[in-house]
């Protein structure tokens, strides 16, 4: 799952990729919330984000897209 964070001030959103699905976000993220503090996340590639979760402006979470390559043919 492709995971948008965007932080209060920052100029851009942070973007990871996440083995969790989306009900395991869902519930990681409300449990961040309610009990304040640090969100953290980890990507595909074990590495950690936290975010305090008072900078948090908005979180978007999508299913990954898997891009087909290659040509199509018209008859």
């Amino acid at each position: 799952m492709e995971v948008k964070i965007g932080v209060q001030y920052a100029p851009r959103e942070l973007v990871l990729e996440s083995k969790l699905s989306p009900k395991d976000l869902s519930d990681t993220i409300e449990q961040a919330v309610k009990d304040g503090g640090v969100l953290r996340l980890e990507d595909e590639k074990g590495r950690q984000v936290m975010v305090p979760v008072e900078k948090i402006a908005y979180i978007e979470i999508a299913a990954t897209n898997v891009r087909s390559v290659g040509f199509t043919v018209d008859a």
